[in-house]
C-alpha cells in the first residue's frame, strides 16, 4: 500500500508541474495569380523558407534583394493551393493561392505587429549583385569542365558545362540548344532538391532553390541557335538521397527536359 501511495502521490505531483501546451490557428492570406503576369510578395524581413502547395504556382525571389518574393502561375485554371514563407525573425505567413486571369493586385506588403508596416528592401549581405554579375560572365567565357550532364529532346539540348565557387556563391554554367526549326519558349527554367525515391501519393518533397542571378536569356531558345546562361545560387550541399534537379519546360508544347546533379559533383565545383 506504502508503494501504492508513493506511486500516486508522484504522479499527482509530476502532473501539477507539467505546462499546459495550447494551439492556435494561423488565419492565411487569400491572393491570386495569372499565368502571363507576376504577383509581388514584399514582406519586413529576408525570407527564409518557401514552401509551395503543388507545382501549380511559380516562385522565386526577386534577384539580389531577399524580401520580395514573385509568384506565378504554372498553369492556367489550377485547383487552389497553398504557399508558405518563413522571414529571418521567425514570423510565419500562410497563404492560400488561386487562378485569376485578372488579378485584382499584383504587389502585396505584408508585416506583422511588431515591425513597420513599410519595409524597405532588404540586400543580400553575401555578394553584391555587381560581384556576381562579374563573375557570371567570367563562368560564361570557361572552357567546359564537366561531361555527360544533359538532356535531350526533340532537338532541343541543355547540357552542364561547368560547376564554380567564388566565396558563398555557385555558379552554374548551362549550354541550351535548339537544332530544330521552331523557337522553343521558355515557360520555366527551375532547379529545386528532390528526393531520390518519390513514394506515391505523397505531397511533394522539393526544396526549390532560388537564383541570385542569372545571366543570359532563359525565356527563348532561338531556332538553330545555341547560347550560354550562367545562375548563380546561394552555396549549398545536398543531403544522402537527394538530388538536384534542373528542370527545363517549354511554354504550349511537349519539349520538357531534365537534369540531375548529386552531391558529388557538386562539392567538385572548381574555384574562381
Amino acid at each position: 500500500m506504502t508503494g501504492v501511495f508513493f506511486v500516486l502521490a508522484s504522479f499527482k505531483g509530476f502532473s501539477q508541474n507539467t505546462t499546459e501546451i495550447k494551439a492556435s490557428s494561423i488565419n492565411a492570406y487569400n491572393i491570386s495569380v495569372t499565368y502571363n503576369k507576376t504577383t509581388n510578395l514584399v514582406f519586413p524581413y529576408a525570407i527564409k523558407s518557401v514552401d509551395r502547395g503543388s507545382k501549380d504556382i511559380l516562385v522565386q525571389k526577386a534577384i539580389g534583394v531577399e524580401n520580395i518574393l514573385q509568384v506565378k502561375a504554372a498553369k492556367q485554371g489550377f485547383p487552389e493551393t497553398n504557399l508558405t514563407v518563413v522571414t529571418a525573425d521567425g514570423s510565419l505567413f500562410a497563404y492560400l493561392v488561386t487562378y485569376s486571369d485578372a488579378p485584382a493586385n499584383l504587389s502585396l506588403l505584408f508585416s506583422n505587429a511588431q515591425v513597420s508596416p513599410s519595409p524597405v528592401a532588404v540586400f543580400a549581405k553575401d555578394a553584391t549583385t555587381d560581384e556576381i554579375s562579374q563573375k557570371s560572365r567570367e563562368v560564361i567565357g570557361r572552357e567546359r569542365v564537366i561531361k555527360g550532364i544533359k538532356d535531350k529532346d526533340f532537338d532541343i539540348t541543355m547540357d552542364v558545362l561547368g560547376l564554380y565557387i567564388h566565396q558563398d556563391v555557385v555558379y552554374f554554367e548551362i549550354a541550351l540548344v535548339n537544332n530544330s526549326a521552331i523557337d522553343y519558349d521558355v515557360q520555366s527554367l527551375r532547379l529545386f532538391i528532390q528526393d531520390k525515391k518519390r513514394i506515391k501519393r505523397t505531397a511533394s518533397q522539393e526544396t526549390e532553390m532560388q537564383p541570385l542571378y542569372v545571366l543570359g536569356n532563359p525565356d527563348v531558345i532561338r531556332h538553330a541557335s545555341e547560347q550560354n546562361i550562367c545562375i548563380a545560387l546561394s552555396k549549398f550541399t545536398i543531403p544522402d538521397k537527394k538530388y538536384l534537379m534542373v528542370q527545363l519546360m517549354e511554354k504550349n508544347g511537349g519539349r520538357h527536359l531534365s537534369i540531375r546533379i548529386n552531391n558529388k559533383t557538386l562539392v567538385h565545383s572548381r574555384a574562381i
